[in-house]
């Protein structure tokens, strides 16, 4: 991947716009795997990672025509697959919830103890997610997959194909921007 021709990818992005499916499949194959490495990486699960692939591409497929600047599409692509693993991670946090609910996972119980405080921390930690998924891209990317999916600096830099210290430098804006939202929110 790391040899991927920009420009070449450029010139098959505007084929596929124009229609060509075999420019698409090309696309496909160039880029597949840089794509299923970052979403088996954020969600660490391989069969969610090649659902969360497999959503990402349709998507593009789907959505392609609307590209402006072929130039972008990996970026645009990233988007997208970023997209589709918050929401397939998000669906499965919610079918847990559900399942701890109805008493589905037995053994397990609240650390907050009362009904009232429970349904005020998921308020709140979906108030904190809603702020995050306003960041600016990358900064959101490296949130979440710092504070939500545990993953370490290294492991970021890994999946987004980035210095460590660009890691580092997203984590700061991105802590810088929430606790300007959050305390704007107070005011």
């Amino acid at each position: 991947m790391s040899a991927l021709d920009y420009n070449y990818l450029a010139n098959l992005v505007r084929k596929a716009q124009a229609g060509d499916n075999n420019a698409f499949a090309e696309i496909y194959i160039a880029t597949y795997q840089q794509q299923y490495r970052y979403a088996y990486k954020y969600l660490r699960d391989e069969q969610l990672a090649q659902d969360a692939l497999q959503e990402t591409f349709v998507q593009a497929l789907r959505h392609i025509r609307m590209l402006k600047s072929p130039k972008l599409f990996l970026a645009w692509l990233n988007r997208i697959n970023f997209r589709t693993c918050f929401d397939l991670e998000k669906k499965r946090k919610l079918e847990q919830q559900q399942d701890l609910a109805e008493g589905k996972l037995d053994g397990i119980r609240s650390e907050l103890g009362r009904p009232e405080d429970e349904v005020i921390a998921i308020d709140s930690r979906q108030y904190i997610m809603k702020q995050v998924l306003e960041l600016p891209l990358t900064e959101a990317q490296v949130i979440v997959m710092k504070y939500y999916q545990h993953m370490t600096n290294d492991e970021i830099a890994e999946v987004m194909n980035i210095s460590r210290s660009t890691v580092k430098r997203y984590l700061k804006a991105g802590r810088e921007h929430l606790s300007q939202m959050l305390f704007e929110f107070r005011a």
